[in-house]
């Protein structure tokens, strides 16, 4: 019997060659995808098969200490030879919406970026870049995958990367008050998206993308915010077009950080931060702040309920001293001072049932909200008096004409005065400042196309098609047992991915669908979404009533 068997030295040499081959393809396969950040090497995860992440990159330094209620700092290289962004960073501080919140802190000014698997650094791929919504105080960059977006751009020949971020919230990203305007630090929440579009023209090469495709989109206060950037020409040295979910450069009613309901807030405020109660009415508050704890802050700001108010206290403000928002948008348009890039804009059918209140509403409640959220007086008291008069006979309290539309004398169990509310508000907010905004911009000559998202929530409820309904089908995450609305997904997905690459959302590629044609002052015409049903249709619902809110722009504080 032998002992052994001899085999040819040369074979042994293929065999141990096969060997090594074999088992370096298997270590690359399950490697980590990796970028190279400058010196550093970030190394990211698998988010599927075909896309890769890279999370928690922080795009500014930790806004503590000093720089709490400061300017942001770019940060512009990573501190360690190897970085691990294989999930997501902190949230940024507010109060909780659920029983048991993600962790979040001060220090939250993270980007992520999805790719497709293996691409080459080289690849120059256009860049989606989101801005989360959440009335500027709640909401985070993680509620956000991207992976669908970026699978359906590689399956249909155009593949982009996406690009999230968090940002400052509530009174640490909207400080408000004479000390904040003095110090120069109102909207810190939208100086950080510019920080964070800074830091995607210096380092999005590294992950294969091309920094003069940006295509900046968000929605609700991350589409308005998106917005007030187009109010800024210098912009278009940051990105190259946009897409607006619900919101428009003059969607939210705003006042001088000065106007008194400011000052009460940021008062209010300041006297939850136990260490600076005392000096909450001095005019001197901000020392103080940036030399507290980080948990008194924490606390502070997970408290914070000033920002239920309309309109809300923390928020986007006018600053004539600034260059962000430098005065009411109807002001702004006038002069055509905004960007000219292309862009995309639209609306959901029922975008204020998610703001209209339970309880019933007379004609004095209703004016006098419409008074506060157009308070301080822009032209003359009676003049505001006579635009709210008109509104309340513009908007009868009749069901079948208010919202959710469509719905008849249904009245889901409400009081009469929930549906003409929800349809003043929704119209005040979103849908007369989106008509405005694409009105002023063709009148400029700005390219722009417009939709209205029309797809039935079922079970039909007293929200309708309410404002965030459009989310999940620009993110793919629609069942595919829902035919029509999955169906409609795809069709949405291919839009925003072909404007992204070619500036136009009539590319050719991807899933068959309808032309989309460009909204001009000669042909004021919308894409209407719904599944079985996209058709194109004159921008003209409810004329008469919209059409008098832009009239009154100013008075309203748009």
């Amino acid at each position: 019997m032998l002992d052994c068997i001899l085999i040819p030295s040369n074979l042994v040499t293929k065999m141990v060659q096969t060997l090594s081959y074999l088992l370096g393809f298997v270590v690359a396969a399950h490697a980590l995808p990796q970028a190279h950040l400058g010196k550093t090497i970030v190394s990211g995860t698998d988010a599927s098969e075909e896309v890769e992440f890279f999370g928690g990159l922080p795009y500014a330094e930790p806004p503590l200490g000093k720089l709490r209620f400061s300017m942001p700092v770019l940060k512009s290289q990573l501190d360690t030879g190897d970085f691990n962004a294989s999930a997501f960073g902190n949230t940024c501080l507010q109060p909780p919406q659920v029983a048991n919140p993600p962790p979040s802190s001060e220090d939250c000014l993270f980007i992520n970026v999805y790719r497709p698997k293996d691409i080459d650094a080289m690849a120059n791929l256009p860049v989606l870049f989101w801005t989360h919504g959440g009335g500027f105080a709640f909401g985070a960059a993680n509620q956000y995958d991207g992976t669908g977006l970026v699978a359906q751009s590689i399956a249909r020949g155009t593949p982009i990367i996406y690009v999230n971020i968090n940002y400052r919230l509530g009174p640490l990203g909207f400080p408000q008050g004479r000390e904040a305007d003095d110090q120069r630090i109102l909207n810190l929440g939208i100086q950080d998206q510019i920080t964070a579009l800074q830091w995607v023209q210096a380092n999005i090469h590294y992950f294969g993308g091309d920094k003069k495709k940006v295509t900046i989109f968000g929605e609700s206060a991350g589409s308005i915010m998106t917005a007030i950037l187009y109010l800024n020409p210098q912009v278009e040295k940051l990105a190259r077009a946009a897409i607006f979910e619900s919101g428009s450069p003059n969607s939210p009613t705003t006042a001088p950080a000065t106007f008194e309901s400011k000052e009460s807030g940021w008062r209010a405020f300041v006297k939850t931060v136990p260490s600076c109660a005392s000096v909450a009415k001095s005019g001197h508050t901000l020392a103080c702040l940036q030399n507290s704890s980080t948990d008194e802050i924490a606390t502070a700001v997970r408290q914070n309920v000033f920002q239920l108010e309309k309109p809300p206290v923390f928020g986007p403000t006018v600053d004539p001293r600034g260059s962000i928002y430098p005065d009411y948008v109807s002001r702004l348009y006038a002069k055509g001072r905004f960007a000219r890039l292309p862009f995309i804009a639209g609306t959901n059918r029922d975008e204020g049932t998610g703001f209209a209140t339970d309880q019933p509403k007379s004609d004095e409640d209703i004016r006098a909200l419409l008074v506060n959220i157009s308070s301080p007086v822009t032209t003359t008291a009676k003049d505001l008096n006579d635009t709210v008069s008109k509104i309340l006979e513009l908007y009868p309290e009749d069901p079948a004409v208010g919202s959710p539309y469509g719905t008849g004398a249904e009245l889901f169990g409400l009081p009469p005065s929930f549906k003409r509310v929800a349809s003043i508000e929704g119209d005040l907010y979103f849908e007369a400042p989106r008509r405005q905004f694409s009105q002023a911009a063709a009148k400029f000559g700005v390219k722009s196309y417009v939709y209205h998202f029309n797809q039935p929530q079922l079970p039909v409820s007293r929200t309708g098609v309410a404002h965030f309904s459009e989310v999940a089908y620009v993110f793919g995450q629609i069942p595919e047992s829902d035919s029509a609305g999955h169906g409609l997904s795809e069709v949405m997905m291919n839009y925003w991915i072909s404007f992204a690459a070619s500036l136009n959302p009539n590319d050719g590629k991807g899933i068959n669908r309808p032309e989309w044609p460009q909204f001009t002052t000669e042909s004021q015409v919308l894409l209407q979404l719904e599944g079985g049903n996209t058709t194109v249709l004159q921008d003209d619902y409810r004329k008469d009533q919209m059409g008098y809110l832009i009239e009154k722009a100013l008075v309203l504080h748009h």
